[in-house]
């Protein structure tokens, strides 16, 4: 989620104006609402110093609007707190492990990655197993959705590609 979808989430969930939050952090009351605007669109990024200002009058952590840098530890936490705003995502215990779960009544999104965690557990699975190798499971892993057995996130070939095949190797195909 951009810096913009992340104003606009605390922004609501605060109950504010885009005027009103605009003034909160200096921007005239004649453009206040314009000006935030601009930065919820994401037609403009608000540097450090407006993002900080926004984080306060939100009442979050400037990292909770910025976009998260996943190879910190805290960029990761806000990135999780993100995915829970958007997916669904809880955090519960079982069996003495932490788990993360994704709700499927979050809606259709929430549901496709739900499906797509379940495929990556799959083929998690075939390695702890030894279906598949190391190196067959990263191949599937950098490569995803290309690799995808279930073909479900793979881009699907055109009708035009399709029937060109079937007319060049027609005299192959069986036809019973």
């Amino acid at each position: 989620m951009a810096i913009g979808e992340r104003i606009h989430f605390f922004r609501i969930m605060r109950g504010m104006t885009q005027k009103y939050l605009g003034m909160l952090v200096g921007f005239p009351e004649r453009s206040a609402d314009v000006r935030l605007a601009q930065y919820e669109t994401g037609s403009r990024k608000p540097k450090a110093e407006l993002t900080a200002a926004l984080a306060q009058a939100l009442d979050v952590a400037p990292q909770a609007l910025d976009i998260p840098d996943i190879d910190s530890q805290i960029g990761l936490m806000h990135t999780l707190f993100a995915l829970k705003d958007i997916y669904g995502l809880t955090i519960s215990e079982t069996d003495g492990e932490v788990c993360l779960k994704i709700s499927k009544d979050k809606g259709k999104a929430a549901e496709e990655l739900l499906q797509m965690l379940t495929v990556w557990q799959e083929q998690a699975a075939k390695l702890t197993t030894e279906e598949i190798s190391r190196e067959e499971y990263d191949q599937w892993r950098y490569n995803y959705p290309k690799f995808d057995t279930t073909q479900q996130w793979a881009n699907v070939p055109s009708k035009e590609l399709s029937d060109a095949l079937v007319k060049t190797f027609k005299d192959k195909l069986k036809t019973d």
